[in-house]
Order: C-alpha cells, then structure tokens, then sequence
C-alpha cells in the first residue's frame, strides 16, 4: 500500500505523555489484552514511576494527528546482566495497533522506534515473545524464532 507524504506525517512514533490517557491509550491496551480501566491517579502515579526509570523503560506511542487518538504503542526495558561483559538486554512488550488502523505499516514503526532505543543505549540483542499469528510479522521486522517460551501466571 502506497502512502502519500501527508499520510505518513500524520503518524509519528513519540514517547507516551502524561495526556495520552485522554487520547485512548488505555483503550487500545484493551485491544492487546486484559487491561481494567485505570484512574487518573493510577495512569499519573504509573508514569511517574516509569519516568522515574529514564531511559530504561520507554513506552513509545503514535497519536492520528487528524483524530487526536493514539492509534499504536509499545514498550521496551532494558535488562542489565552480568553476562556479555555485563551486557543489556531489550525487551520490547505490548506492542498494538488499533484493529481499524492496522495495514499501514505503524507496528513497524513502533517496533523500530523500541529497536533503535535499546541499540543506541548499547543492547547486544532485543527480545520479544508473540502469539505464532504474529511470528511473520516480527520476522519482517527482523526478528527470528529462537526458542520457546514458558509463562507462570498468578492471578
């Protein structure tokens, strides 16, 4: 699908803002998975907890210009480890887009945008875990299976 220059301004990849919450951030959570509504006090209370963490924790979104709603987001920390000389590891999360938007290439740019921040602060690798619906899509990003993945869940 082609893209006109005017169309590809409108879709920016920026750092979450504290006012994104206004603009269906946590609505488009819901799209990805369990996500209850969250108060203003919590939304305020997390991001400052996540800001606290600088660059460590980055949660990137893309807000439509046209409409004000955040239409993609997802999130890279950054694990620090004693193996690779004590080395960095990326691991990019909660990566959507929302379902009436999808086919115009912006979970390519958040994945990315995650990609790049955890290279420039150093990262010897980025890793992410998919359902296998999303496996092609993270190959075309550049990402190959290695693997498998175990889950404990508490609640």
């Amino acid at each position: 699908m082609q893209h006109t220059e005017n169309e590809e301004q409108k879709f920016n990849v920026r750092k979450l803002e504290i006012s994104d919450k206004g603009k269906g951030f946590i609505e488009l959570l819901q799209q990805l998975s369990v996500c209850d509504s969250v108060s203003n006090d919590e939304f305020e209370h997390r991001f400052q907890e996540l800001s606290s963490l600088g660059e460590d924790h980055v949660i990137c979104v893309i807000e439509d210009e046209v409409s004000g709603k955040i239409v993609a987001t997802g999130s890279v920390f950054i694990e620090k480890k004693f193996l690779r000389n004590c080395g960095k590891v990326g691991h990019i999360e909660d990566v959507v887009v929302d379902s009436g938007i999808r086919g115009k290439q912006l979970g390519k740019k958040i994945i990315n945008f995650l990609t790049d921040h955890a290279h420039s602060i150093g990262c010897y690798k980025v890793i992410l875990d998919c359902s296998l619906d999303n496996k092609v899509f993270y190959e075309k990003c550049g990402f190959k299976q290695k693997e498998v993945q175990m889950v404990r869940y508490f609640i």
